[in-house]
């Protein structure tokens, strides 16, 4: 475009002479006198003009020679080869350091350093066009310099390649490194990567098995004669160049000498500290100071901020300085106020024989050991929801045994006879083992629910007393509801359990007394939200917030609340199980639980419970346990097959079966009752049977059972939860549950009612 311009500026001062020229022509020629004089008039305005336009131009060829002389002058005794070039990039003249005859062009003259360089250059020059000077660090195949440019006239550019010192052999060159295109050409490879890897590779995937290239991160690299694990780092250049570099610390990479070129590392972009054989860093990376920080203070030894190897860590790092250790990757953790901090570490030698140190390759595991922390405690969570299903089911085995022959018993005996009360104190201790369980089981989120829609503004204000009991004099207790309150479907007394348990815990958070608010209200989520680790479906939903004064949760403890056994209070104080309990309940509800908390401020708890939207809504009864009732058998013929595998409940339900007058057929496991059904003679009514049984469970015999039987009714028993049964199970018609433990009348009643 500018030689363009200068060949249009030509052209039009031709175009000019021509035409002043052919005025005067015209003048000489005329024969009317005025047309002369005016036609010399012009001739001469013209040729001043033209005169004054040649001067300027003449003055400025010679400023801009005297620049360019100058600038001639500067880059021939310039320290840095330099050279300067046109705007089209031909080079008009270099220094010694540049050899080169005739025209040629910056990328030719670049060639011996840079590598497909026509890209960077034309954006380099962009740059300076802009800003006036541009400038850019690369690896080229003589190490890291600096190019940089600077417009020097409208059509001018001075070019300059700064090298650093011991730029060749070092810097770049101190480690295996190589430049990459965007399409994952090799572009250059310094001597030490070409003989790591035993050829001038020319693609990324004929060094590396593993793509794509993660900075920071371990990469199986193809070496002469074997494959080596290594951390590579990688640093974006523009054009879409990457630098590439294999770190030190991987098995039978070769030793570095890297101790008086540290600086050289400074701009890898991973974290690499330099550490004494004594323990003393003596330096750290632009990577490792953002990594460490104030943890990392000068003069530090490496003890005093990383633990974890069940030995002094020091000793680790003389032997691999001696050479006699591994330095393969160990997992470290911060000391004092730092134990959440978790690097990965790999070591190498570096030094010389007189002066042995040990570079260290750290990577931050806080966020992985984090999540594997996450996981390990959740594997837990599920190992101890499995023991606690587990033990409930055996209690509830025994409860229902406990309770039932109480309820035999107490058919015999009236109020005035001495062991009646006996008998009470025993029926009562086992409904309160029961109620016990039950929390096992909302502990472990199997516990079995009974759900019915109610209004939570009439279910707190019931339980206001209750609340004002709890919290004592010094704690006002402050109720606050949105007068448009929308129902909820929950089991009514498990939710006023968590009420509970919230409330009584803000309580012990203000010892010297304060405010209790528990506020309700309607929330509408037009769309899903991740609050903590949790994601809340779009969805209505009642907001129920428990509100505090006291003294607040750390941050360190605010995300272990909801775990099993974990208190804030004093030793002895508490069992660690209200919220985890409370947690259980919600989640099983179909709810979530969040917990916000700052230090010296309070606590909030904000449970979010779906709103219930239908019309009409068929409760479940709660289950109410009552004394049996005193009467005779009553007379029926239906048959009752009875399949228990625990003796002592099966003894039971049989006595109480028979006692109400129907015809009982017991077995203890699943292929005795198919077999009693096998003789087509054998009348039966209902199938009463335990759902998780030795052999075949209860609903599988009972699915063969029904297909010769298809009108027989079902009553399921179990002392795990209704999903027991299985989610993805085809279900049984005509069949009910009965949770475990039971009394002799919610038996009978449920026999009764299934029979019609």
């Amino acid at each position: 475009m500018k030689s363009f311009a200068r060949f249009n500026a030509r052209n039009v001062l031709i175009a000019s002479l021509v035409s002043w020229f052919c005025v005067a022509w015209f003048s000489a020629r005329a024969t009317d006198r005025e047309l002369a004089l005016f036609g010399w008039s012009v001739v001469a305005l013209s040729g001043g003009v033209f005169l004054g336009i040649l001067v300027v131009q003449w003055a400025r060829v010679l400023r801009s020679r005297k620049r360019l002389s100058d600038a001639r002058r500067l880059v021939e005794h310039d320290i840095v080869p330099s050279f300067m070039a046109d705007g089209d990039g031909v080079v008009l003249f270099s220094n010694a350091s540049f050899e080169h005859s005739g025209l040629v062009s910056v990328s030719e003259l670049l060639a011996p350093y840079i590598a497909q360089s026509n890209m960077l250059l034309i954006q380099l020059q962009a740059k300076a066009d802009e800003f006036g000077h541009a400038s850019e660090t690369i690896a080229t195949k003589r190490g890291t310099v600096r190019l940089g440019v600077t417009k020097f006239e409208s059509d001018a550019y001075v070019w300059r390649l700064i090298e650093p010192d011991g730029a060749t052999g070092s810097g770049s060159d101190a480690l295996p490194t190589m430049t990459v295109g965007p399409s994952g050409t090799i572009l250059y490879m310094n001597d030490k990567m070409r003989v790591l890897i035993g050829e001038r590779a020319k693609r990324l995937d004929q060094v590396f098995r593993d793509l794509p290239l993660v900075s920071g991160g371990m990469h199986q690299v193809k070496c002469a004669d074997r494959n080596v694990m290594a951390m590579v780092a990688t640093l974006e250049k523009s054009g879409g160049r990457t630098e590439v570099y294999i770190l030190p610390g991987a098995d039978k990479l070769p030793k570095l000498n890297i101790v008086e070129n540290w600086a050289a590392l400074e701009l890898i972009p991973v974290p690499l500290i330099l550490v004494a054989n004594t323990g003393e860093v003596v330096a750290r990376n632009r990577e490792a100071s953002k990594l460490l920080g104030a943890q990392l203070p000068d003069g530090a030894r490496i003890s005093d901020i990383l633990e974890g190897l069940g030995r002094p860590i020091t000793d680790w790092f003389a032997e691999v300085a001696a050479g006699r250790g591994s330095g393969a990757r160990q997992f470290l953790r911060g000391t004092g106020d730092n134990r959440d901090f978790f690097v990965q570490v790999a070591l190498a030698q570096a030094g010389d024989p007189e002066e042995k140190y040990v570079i260290a390759t750290l990577n931050d595991m806080t966020e992985f050991k984090s999540l594997e922390a996450q996981f390990v405690q959740s594997q837990k969570m599920q190992a101890i929801g499995q023991l606690a299903g587990g033990v409930a089911h055996d209690f509830n085995n025994l409860l229902t045994a406990i309770s039932g022959h109480c309820d035999l018993l107490l058919l015999k005996h009236d109020q005035q006879d001495s062991e009646y009360a006996d008998l009470i104190q025993i029926h009562q201790n086992a409904n309160r083992a029961a109620s016990l369980v039950g929390q096992l089981l909302a502990f472990s989120r199997k516990q079995n629910l009974n759900f019915e829609v109610i209004d939570l503004r009439d279910t707190l204000s019931d339980l206001t007393y209750l609340l004002n009991r709890l919290v004592g004099e010094k704690v006002k207790l402050v109720l606050h509801h949105d007068p448009d309150l929308r129902p909820i479907r929950v089991d009514k007394r498990q939710l006023e359990q968590v009420i509970m348990n919230l409330v009584v815990n803000a309580r012990d958070a203000m010892p010297s007394g304060g405010e209790i608010r528990v506020e309700t209200e309607n929330v509408i989520l037009e769309k899903p939200i991740r609050r903590n680790r949790a994601l809340l479906p779009a969805d209505s939903y009642v907001l129920v917030k428990v509100i505090d004064e006291g003294v607040g949760i750390s941050p360190d403890k605010i995300g272990k609340i909801f775990e099993p056994f974990f208190t804030t209070k004093r030793t002895g104080e508490g069992t660690g199980l209200g919220l985890s309990t409370a947690y259980g309940i919600v989640k099983q509800t179909g709810g979530f639980i969040f917990a916000e908390s700052e230090v010296g401020v309070g606590t909030v708890f904000s449970i979010y419970l779906p709103a219930y939207l239908a019309k009409s809504e068929s409760v479940i009864p709660a289950q109410v346990t009552t004394l049996p009732e005193r009467s005779g058998p009553r007379e029926t013929d239906s048959v009752v097959l009875l399949v228990e595998d625990e003796a002592p409940v099966r003894a039971f339900a049989s006595r109480a079966l028979k006692l109400r007058g129907y015809t009982v057929l017991e077995a203890e496991c699943g292929e005795s009752a198919l077999d009693l059904l096998r003789d087509d003679k054998t009348r039966v009514d209902l199938f009463v049977t335990d759902v998780i049984m030795p052999g075949k469970d209860g609903p599988t015999w009972v699915r063969e059972a029904l297909r010769a039987r298809p009108e027989t009714k079902v009553v399921f028993v179990s002392g795990y939860a209704e999903e027991a049964f299985g989610e993805n199970r085809e279900r049984i018609p005509n069949s009910v549950f009965l949770p475990k433990p039971f009394s002799l009348k919610d038996l009978t009643d449920t026999v009764q009612s299934q029979l019609g």
